[in-house]
């Protein structure tokens, strides 16, 4: 949900930090938009976006805030614990209801990288053509997450 506090919960200053950070790197103005938590996250995403257009690599920190928050709300969307969604090295979600697994490696994980999983989740890159591409990693009957993407 776009105006709720997602479950991981980052300080709102570290976030407005990194988010003028990058924003410096692209030569952009400082972020002028809302401070609460929701917004800060929200304005990550196409900032991080614009980074990986221009072919620079996104400050770490903002990288992480925004995959994090993409994430969080895919869990709230879909929730549950079938589905392990990796995008290493920034965060992890279990989502997608259905029998959970209790010990080791889940029976149904997806695995991307940050810019992919940016893609999928905004809806610039369908889950076929992720697939197709080589370009995610899905292993599992219930490892097809197109029911759920792009998230809201």
């Amino acid at each position: 949900m776009m105006g709720s506090v997602p479950p991981h919960k980052p300080d709102p200053a570290k976030v407005r930090a990194a988010l003028d950070a990058q924003l410096i790197a692209l030569d952009e103005p400082s972020y002028d938009g809302p401070g609460d938590l929701p917004a800060l996250l929200a304005a990550c995403v196409p900032v991080v976006l614009r980074a990986y257009g221009r072919q620079i690599k996104p400050e770490r920190e903002i990288a992480r805030f925004a995959v994090r928050h993409l994430l969080d709300r895919l869990a709230t969307a879909a929730p549950g614990r079938t589905v392990e969604v990796r995008v290493p090295p920034y965060a992890a979600v279990q989502c997608v209801e259905g029998p959970r697994h209790t010990r080791g490696t889940p029976p149904n994980v997806v695995e991307t990288d940050a810019l992919t999983w940016l893609e999928l989740a905004t809806g610039r890159l369908t889950w076929a053509a992720a697939v197709a591409a080589g370009k995610v990693s899905a292993s599992g009957a219930r490892a097809d997450l197109s029911d759920y993407l792009p998230v809201p």
